[in-house]
């Protein structure tokens, strides 16, 4: 996963944090944490591409949440700045070279359960490929089951003080 993620994520609790009347401009958000301002501009997009946050352009634009907290899964930001696609795709290696195709089933990925005579199920079930997409599916879900407010109320627990010293930053300048 990419560090425009992190950043995308600290981006959307530091809109809430500014308040909902307050557009924040990429080069502001990216100073706060000393971030390349170009960089993080691409990841705000993204996250404007996917209805998290709006834009408005001109210079007293920036960006806002387009909905509370709450509503923003971890995976929906994931999803923005990474995008739909797997984070592991299996290339068949288990087809290639020397060992390629053995039919009694001995290579490390042949399929999990295929029995004899079964190689149409062992050449469309890598039992690493199967292994790595169970363990996507869950973390996906993970990341679905917790919302942006409840990173929030846990990063003002650990800083209390954070959401005020933004906002008199923000002010300052």
């Amino acid at each position: 996963m990419s560090e425009g993620v992190e950043w995308a994520l600290h981006s959307c609790v530091n809109l809430a944090w500014s308040g909902p009347d307050r557009a924040v401009s990429a080069a502001r958000l990216a100073a706060w944490h000393a971030l390349p301002p170009a960089y993080l501009n691409k990841q705000l997009q993204a996250l404007a591409r996917a209805g998290i946050v709006t834009s408005t352009p001109g210079p007293r634009g920036g960006f806002r949440l387009a909905r509370p907290l709450a509503a923003v899964s971890l995976m929906d930001v994931v999803a923005a700045v990474e995008g739909p696609d797997e984070a592991f795709r299996c290339a068949e290696i288990r087809r290639q070279g020397p060992g390629g195709g053995a039919p009694d089933g001995a290579d490390v990925g042949a399929g999990a359960g295929a029995g004899a005579g079964d190689a149409e199920a062992d050449a469309a079930d890598c039992a690493i490929a199967h292994a790595m997409s169970r363990a996507e599916l869950a973390w996906r879900r993970a990341l679905a089951a917790q919302n942006l407010d409840e990173i929030r109320q846990q990063a003002e627990r650990q800083a209390p003080g954070a959401p005020e010293r933004l906002r008199a930053w923000l002010a300052a300048q």
